[in-house]
């Protein structure tokens, strides 16, 4: 069969809304994942490859960033940040190919998910121990392992908290929350949620911005000839982690999303 062209392909796996998504597209899907993943999209349409085969190959994608960041140097950081691209490259061909061959799967959907979890975790846990220097000729320090733990275990509840909101909803016979509700009811809550959206320093601890974030350390701390750069981005993260926890789990509280 004739491969699709992008210009077929757009209006269908981009419906209207998929790149306007506030809580569900990435910044770097709209700049530029989405238009690169179009041009995989055409190669994948008339195989046999499934969107659920890609959600997985995805999320081992998103868990071998653990692994890549423990090569020493800035080449470990720079094999970190091309798993995490290709994480999100495949988490925007799966649901294209799934759009386009209106193949739909509540396992996709949940794998997806726990991929989610996975990559953020994976990033940050592979962070505090390089930041550990586990290959060094000194001591390991398992204070930045621990750390680095922390701070993925904060933004896996981060995500979990939006999920469970979901979760409550279902269970109680609710429909599904819309974007609206998630505004606070309060004016100092709604100041302070504009205040974190214009910092944006929550998206640290994210995948792709920790990824791009260790890399730059990596590059400080090659010029310092030391670990003192990525083990201040392990405290730092690992702090703004457990805040963030906390301070997402009132903005729910505070929000119509429970009612």
């Amino acid at each position: 069969m004739q491969k699709p062209s992008v210009a077929e392909l757009r209006p269908v796996v981009h419906p209207p809304g998929v790149k306007d998504r506030r809580s569900g597209e990435h910044w770097a899907g709209r700049l530029y994942m989405r238009e690169l993943s179009l041009r995989i999209d055409r190669h994948l349409v008339n195989t046999r490859v499934t969107p659920n085969q890609l959600t997985y190959l995805m999320t081992v994608f998103g868990v071998l960033a653990a692994p890549a960041l423990l090569v020493p140097g800035i080449p470990g950081a720079v094999l970190g940040v091309l798993m995490v691209q290709l994480y999100l490259l495949f988490d925007c061909v799966d649901g294209e190919l799934a759009r386009w061959r209106k193949q739909y799967s509540i396992a996709g959907v949940y794998v997806d998910r726990v991929g989610a979890y996975l990559c953020d975790a994976a990033v940050l846990v592979g962070f505090g121990l390089r930041a550990a220097d586990l290959w060094g000729s000194g001591r390991i320090d398992w204070l930045w392992a621990f750390l680095g733990t922390l701070a993925a275990l904060g933004a896996i509840l981060i995500k979990a908290e939006t999920d469970l909101v979901g979760v409550a909803r279902h269970q109680t016979g609710k429909p599904p929350v819309q974007e609206s509700a998630s505004e606070p009811r309060t004016s100092g809550m709604a100041l302070a949620r504009k205040a974190a959206a214009a910092l944006k320093f929550h998206r640290l601890v994210l995948g792709v911005e920790a990824s791009l974030l260790i890399l730059v350390l990596a590059v400080l701390d090659t010029v310092r000839d030391d670990l003192f750069f990525s083990r201040l981005g392990v405290a730092v993260l690992a702090g703004i982690a457990l805040l963030q926890t906390l301070l997402h789990l009132v903005s729910i509280l505070a929000s119509s999303r429970l009612k």
